[in-house]
């Protein structure tokens, strides 16, 4: 079984339109609505490929009730989410559909007291003791102390289940710090964690501050990553226009389920790379296109260097 957690969880709304224009009224052509949050996204895609998952994090109110049941529909996905008294936050996502492009819309979380930020840390290491690797993503909601992925880090590694993470700013550095065996931040993130913006620097910097191996996102040119096993750039073979949103986190899910089945890294970065490319092409977060990314996986273009070669 495969663990992600999700602090922030939210209920994602995507509008599509056609031609977004600032101070304008628009027609919203269609309305699609899941549980959302970076590592619900995961959860989702990597019961897509047939993996076993365990969602947990926060979930309260009106909002969090629905993204429950939504995701309670879920095939494959098991619902571990820990109660709160506030109400869980909706994302909004406006896809422009003459363009691609698309606009998003944050709400806050719910803030979390001492006492739920405490039950959900007893809940996380009893899932921890049936779960093969965790995937600890976005952001955090108020209450939550800035250093909590580190510490859930180290409970993780003292449980010696593999950990990834994916987050960014304050909670990135200090958990880069606890020793993650994987982290995923796209290249600002990377550049604000190291203070480098050249890329290839950036990951070795990452490396250095803690992390066992980087795989940094570089958007529609794909992924680049720095392991002990070696280095790789990972590119798709064509660009693609849609939806960004949720990429990231179906590389993610290709990363870890890649770790779980024990593939060399090269065969992890194009499972995810055809994964994040195949998840433009879709219509929400947290799903990808199956027949684009199956068409990609053997296309995907992975150069580097594995050093026990």
């Amino acid at each position: 079984m495969i663990l992600t957690v999700t602090l922030n969880t939210a209920l994602d709304i995507t509008y599509r339109v056609r031609g977004l224009r600032p101070h304008a009224s628009h027609r919203v052509t269609e309305v699609l609505e899941r549980p959302g949050g970076k590592g619900l996204n995961v959860a989702r895609v990597l019961a897509a490929l047939g993996h076993r998952v365990t969602a947990t994090g926060f979930a309260g109110g009106v909002t969090g009730r629905a993204l429950q049941d939504q995701l309670t529909g879920t095939a494959g996905v098991v619902d571990a989410l820990v109660p709160v008294a506030g109400t869980s936050r909706r994302t909004i996502a406006v896809v422009d559909t003459a363009t691609g492009a698309t606009t998003h819309l944050n709400e806050p979380g719910p803030a979390i007291a001492p006492a739920e930020w405490s039950a959900f840390r007893e809940a996380y290491e009893d899932l921890l003791r049936s779960c093969s690797a965790v995937a600890l993503c976005g952001s955090l909601p108020p209450g939550v102390p800035v250093g909590a992925y580190a510490g859930l880090v180290r409970t993780a590694r003292s449980a010696q289940v593999p950990v990834l993470l994916d987050t960014s700013g304050e909670p990135l550095r200090r958990g880069v710090a606890a020793r993650p065996d994987i982290v995923k931040p796209n290249a600002v993130e990377l550049a604000e964690l190291t203070g480098a913006h050249e890329p290839a620097q950036a990951t070795r910097d990452a490396r250095r501050r803690g992390a066992h191996a980087v795989v940094a996102s570089l958007g529609a040119e794909g992924l680049l990553a720095r392991t002990p096993e070696g280095h790789w750039r990972a590119s798709p073979p064509r660009p693609v226009r849609g939806n960004p949103a949720g990429a990231g986190d179906s590389a993610v899910a290709g990363l870890l389920s890649g770790l779980v089945e024990d593939l060399p890294w090269p065969d992890r970065l194009a499972r995810a790379v055809a994964l994040s490319t195949a998840t433009v092409l879709a219509p929400v977060a947290g799903e990808f296109d199956r027949a684009v990314y199956e068409d990609l996986l053997g296309k995907v273009s992975v150069t580097g260097e594995d050093v026990a070669a």
